[in-house]
């Protein structure tokens, strides 16, 4: 069963009238079992949908309408068995809503030495039709995605199956609600942004709402489901002997079940997918929602805290991206350096709000101070991130523009225990080093909040990015800093002329 079995890719192929009937009767064959091979392959997270062969300017736009039409059909992907003229395809591509994924392959692996013949040649024409396809795609500044490969080869239907999974994130990004509870932290600046041109730009609808909405729904849950929930949590997670039924911070267990229920039916109301939190706006609440906030990422909610709506979205966004694979996905913040000459490392952790996905499956729940906030010593889940590779992506708004970082990261085992530090936490080397990783990172003005994901690459937020029309910038393994900075100033004059661009 496919991951997101109800959403669509739909396989649309070009070609023309000029090779006559048993020619286009062939490429719909050969067009057809490429779609079906792709839709077959065990990681493809959607479906992949043959729809026909292209032949004529009104059978492109038609299609085109009925793709921007469809609630199913999440995105396109297009490829020339022949040639196809490219004019043909210009009404319809000028009203293209959804992305478009351009595959330059063949049906044929390999050429028929003793056999290749003139027909072979007419009826294999993508290595030309293709470039026929890329042209007016150009020429007309669309963004779009080309693999180039045989269509049976792992690396191309990979590609494709996180491109599929990218698109699945844009159409959640472009249906998303946020609830904002309370404002951002005061004085903070990369949490701030502008949340109509966010909409305008993404399609996500991000409003506030007062603590005291909340506080309603919290003081209405009855002690019936408290009880219920408590049954949950202790099935799940090693209680702390302190908070153990008839133990003194028992109490403070059952007001985050509290939290967790009122918090979850009025994001189930509201059709939110994402929301946020801050200290600084308690009013009416004992605790800051922090057990309850791990749940609920961990029930697919994306998270942000101190009122950071940007990165709720985004984690939001990745848990749909990596619906299905391995690893998980949280809220995160960097937090302290282990600076020793051996090894340089980031410890990341946030104060409550770590989703227990990405746990190495130890998880312990516990109550401690806050220390800020002037509450009552909320209850968390407590466990560390075990090692392997993951990344961090910050959602920005530079003004002019969204921009989106991306820091590849390998996640190692923390050198000792840390009996003392109450928090679920991550320890990570950045690459290419911390120094490199981290001065790059300052230089493009990323957030001290991410998304982590153990689930997905790089390439699949990169992806998202292109469909978005956003900035994207990686540091990985292979980054240079001084190039890293020229890529900060020719993006910079980039943006500057883009909207010219898109006019010429």
């Amino acid at each position: 069963m496919k991951v997101f079995e109800n959403f669509e890719v739909w396989f649309v192929t070009g070609s023309q009238h000029l090779y006559g009937p048993e020619t286009l009767k062939q490429v719909a064959a050969n067009a057809q079992t490429v779609a079906r091979a792709l839709n077959e392959a065990s990681t493809m997270p959607v479906n992949i949908v043959f729809k026909k062969v292209l032949t004529t300017p009104d059978e492109i736009t038609s299609c085109f309408v009925e793709a921007n039409a469809s609630e199913k059909c999440i995105g396109i992907i297009t490829w020339c068995h022949t040639f196809s003229p490219s004019k043909m395809w210009i009404n319809g591509l000028k009203i293209a809503q959804k992305p478009i994924l351009h595959l330059h392959t063949q049906f044929n692996r390999d050429l028929p030495w003793a056999d290749i013949d003139m027909d072979f040649m007419n009826l294999n024409q993508a290595a030309h039709g293709d470039r026929e396809h890329g042209f007016i795609m150009s020429r007309m500044r669309l963004n779009r995605k080309v693999v180039v490969g045989h269509w049976q080869d792992d690396e191309v239907v990979t590609q494709i199956a996180y491109w599929c999974r990218a698109a699945m994130g844009w159409y959640e990004m472009q249906h998303l609600k946020v609830a904002r509870f309370g404002d951002n932290m005061r004085q903070v600046a990369v949490t701030e942004g502008d949340k109509v041109a966010a909409q305008i730009q993404f399609g996500l609808s991000v409003n506030g709402y007062g603590v005291g909405d909340l506080v309603a729904r919290v003081n209405a849950v009855t002690e019936a489901e408290i009880d219920a929930l408590i049954k949950v949590y202790e099935e799940q997670y090693t209680f702390a002997d302190n908070i153990k039924k008839g133990q003194p911070l028992h109490d403070y267990v059952r007001y985050q079940a509290r939290i967790e229920i009122a918090l979850r039916r009025f994001l189930e109301e509201g059709g939110f997918g994402a929301f946020t939190t801050t200290f600084e706006d308690l009013h009416g609440l004992q605790q800051l929602p922090g057990l309850a906030s791990q749940r609920l990422m961990a029930d697919g909610y994306g998270f942000g805290a101190e009122g950071d709506w940007k990165h709720a979205a985004l984690v939001r966004v990745l848990k749909v991206m990596g619906k299905g694979l391995k690893g998980g996905c949280s809220f995160m913040e960097d937090y302290t350096y282990h600076l020793h000459p051996s090894g340089m490392k980031v410890l990341g952790a946030h104060m409550l709000e770590i989703c227990p996905t990405i746990s190495d499956g130890k998880v312990k729940l516990e109550v401690h101070p806050l220390g800020i906030g002037g509450k009552a010593d909320p209850a968390r889940l407590v466990f560390n991130v075990p090692a392997g590779e993951a990344l961090n992506a910050s959602l920005i708004d530079l003004g002019n523009r969204f921009r989106m970082v991306v820091n590849t990261v390998t996640c190692v085992t923390p050198d000792a225990d840390l009996p003392k530090l109450p928090v679920a936490r991550a320890l990570w080397i950045p690459h290419p080093d911390l120094k490199t990783g981290a001065a790059a990172w300052i230089y493009a003005g990323g957030a001290h909040h991410t998304a982590f994901t153990q689930a997905i690459p790089a390439e699949c937020i990169e992806d998202f990015c292109q469909m978005a029309g956003i900035e994207y910038l990686l540091i990985d393994k292979q980054t240079n800093l001084n190039q890293f900075r020229n890529e900060l100033r020719w993006n910079d004059l980039y943006y500057h002329l883009a909207g010219a661009l898109k006019n010429l």
